[in-house]
């Protein structure tokens, strides 16, 4: 049985986190695990100076304890049947989360509304950069209804059709790991995928002949090509998933931005490199994660 576990520490974007990981846990027939790690446990007494005194050290510990059952006994008044288990650590959070992490993890991140997108936290990013495993980060203010298209009435509708995946494609390095993640994504909603490329046209279409309104045809030609030539084998191993190519002139980190205020999910892709001071995170990766609206799904590849 697969896992999904989702990091939780009382905050609203956390709990947000643990509702959409229900969900998904939901469509997937996994095991949910709610974590909650040592570090976390300041969330409630950061005002407090120095190291707290072991009676607060136990209210944390009883605090963390109680979050954790009220949050499961939510979860399974929404979703009768749902597998879950909790696990509370005194662990340092980013830690706890990586060794925890079988198949998906699940984090909340602070929503700036549409415009300004996540502020991500310091364990978030900590934890994108280093897991092994996808790693989910849910705005505060999401919910089931923002998956689905808007009805007639533009209000949302946890009935109505699914809302796209959006998935992050690097032609120049099209692994098979986000490809398949966000394929297997759009199957398990029965949601329409949105490809979305960005390209720069050689240097020699450049602002001389930016005047000439043809002149970009045959490179840009070319690149939709390469696109649905990556494409074509997916699209034969997932032939019930309706697809959309995007070949888009510029960088793809704004345009991904734009394609998330009508999607359900952006998937990206992270290289699993290491640096002196640990993981990194591309630039269309951060800034997906900085400025997206719509929950989005970071997938580790060789």
């Amino acid at each position: 049985m697969s896992t999904i576990t989702v990091g939780l520490d009382g905050s609203p974007e956390s709990l947000a986190a643990a509702d959409w990981a229900a969900r998904e846990a939901g469509e997937r027939d996994a095991l949910l695990r709610l974590l909650h790690g040592g570090e976390q446990m300041r969330y409630l007494y950061a005002p407090l100076a120095g190291v707290p005194a072991p009676s607060a050290l136990d209210a944390q510990r009883e605090w963390a304890a109680y979050m954790l059952r009220e949050t499961e006994a939510r979860l399974v008044r929404r979703h009768p049947g749902l597998r879950i288990t909790t696990q509370q650590t005194e662990e340092q959070a980013v830690p706890a989360l990586l060794a925890a992490a079988d198949d998906l993890l699940v984090l909340g991140s602070r929503g700036l509304g549409t415009l300004a997108g996540f502020l991500v936290g310091s364990v978030a990013l900590a934890v994108v950069a280093r897991s092994p495993r996808p790693v989910v980060l849910v705005r505060a203010d999401g919910s089931a209804a923002d998956e689905q298209r808007p009805d007639a009435t533009r209000t949302g509708s946890t009935m109505g059709p699914h809302r796209d995946v959006v998935l992050g494609l690097d032609l120049e390095d099209p692994e098979d790991t986000v490809i398949g993640f966000a394929f297997e994504a759009a199957r398990r909603h029965a949601a329409d995928l949105r490809v979305v490329h960005g390209w720069s046209p050689p240097a020699a279409y450049g602002y001389g002949a930016a005047m000439d309104a043809g002149v970009n045809d045959e490179p840009a030609e070319q690149v939709r090509h390469r696109l649905a030539d990556v494409l074509r084998p997916w699209k034969d191993k997932y032939p019930g998933v309706e697809v959309r190519e995007q070949a888009v002139v510029g960088g793809a980190g704004r345009h991904l931005v734009h394609a998330s205020r009508d999607a359900a999910l952006v998937v990206v892709g992270r290289k699993n490199r290491r640096s002196p001071v640990g993981g990194r995170i591309g630039p269309v990766t951060h800034a997906a994660l900085q400025h997206a609206s719509a929950p989005v799904a970071v997938v580790p590849h060789d």
